[in-house]
Formats: structure tokens, C-alpha cells, sequence
């Protein structure tokens, strides 16, 4: 009897123990994909930006991108709307990651889009923050983030997934793909939709519950050249 116990209380402390190096291995992972993106100072990038929402007109524009740390961010856009989260696509990843301020919780491992990721939730420890948890699959070999889940409480729960290529030693990505329920997430003040003449006020409904998607695809970065402030009044 005193055998089991002993070996059940060692059974239970490698398990608490296996568990806390799976954490400290998560934390460290997250460490690292931070230090990752700490390079960019700012950048300018131009790209093309598709709105794929069912109510609203907004064919493919050109934009321009300018970022600066610690979370300035703009986006302009050659005529039509943009529909990004608060704080804009890359700057939501970045300030997540930036503040140490969330917990680090393994979920395991996940291939995403042929890649294999670590999978990590980050909660965190402000109840004052509109994030209430983001779910990263990260490339581990990389060290960038393949793939976003974020559960907001504003905007509800959306997803970020993004492609690499000629920038990915600076964590910069070639495609983002920004995904959304149009039901949960508030549009953006000054933001007037146009609706298709012939939709029925119940179809407008209808469509208001779809999911919207929006695609940036950078065709050039300008990186760590300065970005005045100016910009970004």
C-alpha cells in the first residue's frame, strides 16, 4: 500500500513537472517569435487589398501601409473601405505579443496550410483589455505566426492568417488574410455601406450574418528607412 502511494505521488509530480517545461517551452517560443519581430523599427509597404463582404461594394484597391513602433499604424487606401481590426492587422499580432502582460497556455500541434505549427494561447492578465484570448500557431522552424484566433469584446472572434516569402526573416508576411463574422463586428465610424439596389431589406439582414474576408497582398516592404510622425495624425 505504501509502494502505490508513493509511486502515485511520483506519478503526479512528473506530470505537474512535464507540464510546467511545456509551459516555459511556450513562453520561450513566444520570446523568441517577439524578439523576431522586434527588428522592424517601422516600415512603409504598398500592396493590394480585397474586401470580400457580401453587403458592401469595394472592389480590389491599392494601398499603402506605415507602421512605426511602438503600435503607430495607418492604412491608406486608393478610394473604397477597410474593415480591419483596431489598430490594423499587423499591429494587433505585434501589440499582443509586445506587452509581457498574458499568460502562455501549450495547446499542442497542428499543421496549418502544410505547415506544422505550435499551437499557443495567450490570456491575458488585464481584465480591461478588449482581448479576451488569441490562439497563435506559430512556425517553429521560422519563428513567425502562420495562423490568428482572436476572441475580442467588441468586435467578437476573428482570424488572421498569413503567408511568407522575401520578408520572412523580418517576420513580415507576402499575404494576410483577415476573416470575420459581419454580424459581430462594428463597423468603423464615418463607414456608410452600399448596399446592391435590388437586395430586400430581409436579404440585408440576411447578409449581415455572413462571413466577411478581407486579403492584403504586399508587393514591396520598406523597412527600418524611418517613418515621420506625421503620417500617422
Amino acid at each position: 500500500m505504501k509502494r502505490n502511494f508513493v509511486f502515485s505521488i511520483i506519478i503526479i509530480a512528473t506530470f505537474f513537472s512535464a507540464n510546467k517545461l511545456k509551459a516555459q517551452d511556450a513562453t520561450i517560443l513566444v520570446q523568441k517569435v517577439k524578439t523576431k519581430l522586434e527588428q522592424v523599427n517601422d516600415y512603409v509597404a504598398e500592396g493590394k487589398m480585397k474586401t470580400d463582404v457580401a453587403f458592401i461594394k469595394a472592389p480590389v484597391g491599392k494601398v499603402k501601409v506605415y507602421f512605426k513602433k511602438p503600435n503607430k499604424f495607418k492604412l491608406k487606401r486608393d478610394g473604397g473601405i477597410s474593415l480591419l481590426p483596431k489598430g490594423g492587422i499587423s499591429v494587433n499580432m505585434r501589440s499582443i505579443i509586445e506587452t509581457n502582460d498574458y499568460t502562455v497556455i501549450p495547446a499542442g500541434s497542428v499543421v496549418v496550410n502544410g505547415i506544422n505549427t505550435k499551437v499557443v494561447k495567450l490570456l491575458p492578465n488585464n481584465d480591461n483589455s478588449d482581448i479576451v484570448l488569441s490562439t497563435l500557431y506559430i512556425d517553429e522552424t521560422n519563428l513567425v505566426i502562420i495562423k490568428a484566433t482572436t476572441t475580442t469584446k467588441e468586435n467578437g472572434t476573428y482570424n488572421i492568417e498569413m503567408q511568407y516569402g522575401k520578408y520572412i526573416n523580418y517576420a513580415l508576411p507576402d499575404k494576410v488574410t483577415f476573416s470575420f463574422s459581419t454580424k459581430d463586428y462594428k463597423m468603423p465610424k464615418g463607414i456608410t455601406l452600399e448596399f446592391d439596389s435590388d437586395l430586400t431589406p430581409e436579404d440585408r439582414i440576411k447578409m449581415k450574418n455572413k462571413k466577411g474576408r478581407i486579403e492584403l497582398n504586399y508587393t514591396s516592404y520598406t523597412i527600418n528607412k524611418g517613418v515621420d510622425d506625421s503620417i500617422f495624425k
